[in-house]
C-alpha cells in the first residue's frame, strides 16, 4: 500500500515537472516568435541576435533566482521576518540590494553588446515588445 502511494505521488509530481517544462519551453517559443517579428530582423541580425539575448535572458534569470532562492531559504531557517533582528534584517535588504546592482550591470552590458548588432530604435522597440509580451502572457493566463 505505501508503494502504491508512493508511486502514485511520484507520477504526480514527475508529471507535474514535465507539464512545467513543456510550459516553459511553449512561453520561450512564443516570445522568440513575438520579439522576431516586432523586431522585424533580417536573418542576419537574428543570428546575432539571438545569442546575445538568450545569455542574457540567462544571467538575469540566474541572478533573480539565486537572490530569492537564497533570501528564502535563510529566511526559512531562521523561522521567518518575525523572527530575525533588524540588523538581520538590513544584511537581507543590503543583499536584494547587491543583486538589484549586479543586475543593473548585466543589463549595460547587454545594452553594450546589442548597440554593436541593433539601432537605438530597434532597442527600444525591443524593450517595449518584452513588456507587451508580458502583458499579454499575464492576460491570456488570466483568462482575459
Amino acid at each position: 500500500m505505501k508503494t502504491h502511494i508512493l508511486t502514485t505521488l511520484l507520477t504526480i509530481f514527475l508529471c507535474t515537472a514535465i507539464l512545467g517544462q513543456k510550459n516553459k519551453e511553449k512561453i520561450k517559443a512564443l516570445k522568440i516568435s513575438f520579439l522576431t517579428q516586432e523586431l522585424n530582423l533580417s536573418e542576419k541580425d537574428a543570428q546575432k541576435f539571438w545569442p546575445i539575448y538568450n545569455e542574457h535572458e540567462n544571467n538575469m534569470a540566474s541572478l533573480r533566482d539565486k537572490s530569492v532562492f537564497e533570501i528564502r531559504k535563510k529566511l526559512k531557517n531562521v523561522g521567518g521576518i518575525d523572527s530575525i533582528s533588524e540588523e538581520e534584517a538590513k544584511k537581507f535588504v543590503n543583499s536584494k540590494l547587491d543583486v538589484d546592482k549586479k543586475v543593473l550591470l548585466e543589463k549595460e552590458r547587454f545594452l553594450a553588446k546589442l548597440t554593436n548588432i541593433l539601432p537605438y530604435k530597434k532597442i527600444l522597440k525591443l524593450q517595449l515588445s518584452q513588456r507587451n509580451f508580458a502583458r499579454k502572457l499575464m492576460r491570456k493566463y488570466r483568462g482575459q
